[in-house]
């Protein structure tokens, strides 16, 4: 089984903020493969279906970003998943413009707590991760209210096209592997920054 984890914060008042943005990409792939994410198991809600042929997990840890990891060790140990092969974790990026993605197979926490706990949990960094941008926080002192705050009119209409092509991403790490969805959509956001075409 595949797990794909989308971090968040639980409580409705962060529903849409730009923490959030994993759950949201989560939300994407539940809607479109109709897998309700309902069961409260491992700290987190889950719900399990077919994606391609491939039977996935989808995840939405509900131990508040910080402790992500708990949810993420439980539900990789309790099903025998191997993070390495196994595993997509959709963070959000204030080191990326918004509407940018970047794909890696493992890698640091680059500043992110999510991810940060996720790694102190299973013990390694290992496991591929899928960073959406949400824009920069600014001057120093804000990032909390950043991180915190609802994306702009302007920028959900960018993040909802990037909120399917996260999806498409996570599906083609699936299907054909976390390097073609690296050489398809870094590649494709790559062309973006320069204005080349694909």
């Amino acid at each position: 089984m595949f797990i794909i984890a989308g971090l968040g914060n639980p409580e409705n008042r962060y529903q849409a903020t730009r923490h959030n943005t994993g759950f949201l990409a989560v939300d994407r792939l539940s809607e479109r493969f109709g897998i309700e994410v309902t069961r409260v198991e491992g700290h987190a809600l889950t719900g399990t279906g077919m994606i391609e042929g491939r039977r996935v997990m989808l995840c939405k840890p509900q131990t508040y970003m910080n402790s992500s990891g708990t949810a993420i060790q439980a539900l990789t140990s309790y099903y025998r998943v191997d993070p390495e092969t196994e595993l997509l974790v959709i963070v959000d990026d204030i080191h990326l413009p918004v509407g940018l993605l970047r794909l890696r197979p493992s890698g640091s926490a680059g500043g992110h707590n999510g991810l940060k706990d996720i790694i102190q949990m299973l013990g390694s960094d290992r496991f591929a991760r899928l960073r959406v941008g949400v824009g920069e926080a600014g001057p120093a002192g804000s990032l909390i209210p950043h991180v915190l705050g609802n994306f702009r009119r302007e920028e959900w209409e960018v993040m909802d096209r990037v909120l399917e092509d996260a999806a498409d991403a996570a599906i083609l790490a699936i299907t054909d592997g976390i390097s073609a969805a690296m050489n398809r959509y870094n590649r494709k956001a790559s062309a973006e920054d320069t204005g080349e075409s694909d």
